[in-house]
């Protein structure tokens, strides 16, 4: 019923976080808005376990657009039945590592995004038309700028030439330019996506205080529960009450959604 709900919802974040179960390294997939929160956990981190997840059904049309917003995890753009939005917060942090290691081009890059930032009211609303021309422009000429300052990748014996953290960057800045800059083209999008951070982070609280899941049905149960409760508490709801009403096949999901 979550999912189905999140589903008809025009912006939902999704994020992974690394668990441990039976020992070894699993993930925490989520896919949230304001008022719902669908988990679950599975072995791998990208394509394969995002097929078991919401990400196939989160389709647009064009009298609805979806938009889901992440970091710039390829696996995600494998997904081609939705627009996708880029997290600022994500290119920022890796924007401000590379400038204190000296690059200008970064520098001037995270400024561009947080004036983009500032213009759209934090996000909140989008650039005109002629703004947006203007701001493209100047994204492909600190593009270009970064292409002359980061070193080409360098050859080695065997498999891909190896580039610097600042050459992948610049790739990705390139070749997600719609999603990096979905933000400011379009007011539904946020800036950040924060609200899936939030969504992941009780379960790396509940692993630093008891550890690893010593099962894998034992962590997707927890998953479940959580994922339930976190969307009670978003609905303001009594949780002890929510959780007897499930139960009894009476929980608030299972009447119609309003308006």
């Amino acid at each position: 019923m979550i999912q189905a709900r999140l589903v008809e919802t025009p912006v939902v974040h999704f994020d992974e976080t690394g668990l441990r179960v039976e020992g070894a390294l699993h993930w925490l997939h989520s896919a949230s808005s304001a008022d719902y929160t669908d988990l679950f956990v599975h072995p791998k981190r990208g394509r394969l376990a995002m097929q078991t997840g919401l990400l196939p059904r989160y389709v647009s049309t064009p009298e609805a657009p979806r938009w889901a917003v992440h970091d710039c995890l390829a696996s995600y753009f494998s997904h081609q039945g939705c627009r996708h939005a880029v997290c600022g917060a994500h290119l920022l942090r890796e924007l401000r590592a590379l400038e204190e290691q000296g690059r200008l081009w970064a520098r001037y890059m995270g400024k561009y995004l947080l004036a983009l930032y500032r213009m759209t009211d934090s996000g909140a609303s989008a650039l005109s038309v002629r703004a947006q021309a203007k701001a493209l422009r100047l994204y492909d000429k600190l593009l270009a700028r970064a292409d002359e300052e980061e070193p080409p990748p360098e050859p080695r014996a065997r498999g891909r030439p190896k580039a610097t953290k600042g050459r992948n960057l610049l790739v990705r800045l390139g070749k997600y330019e719609e999603a990096v800059l979905a933000f400011a083209f379009h007011e539904e999008v946020p800036f950040t996506n924060n609200q899936a951070e939030r969504d992941v982070r009780p379960a790396k609280l509940k692993q630093k205080v008891s550890g690893c899941f010593r099962t894998l049905g034992g962590a997707q149960v927890y998953a479940r529960i959580e994922g339930f409760l976190s969307t009670v508490r978003k609905q303001e709801r009594n949780a002890f009450k929510e959780l007897c009403a499930a139960f009894a096949g009476q929980t608030f999901l299972t009447a119609p959604k309003a308006g």
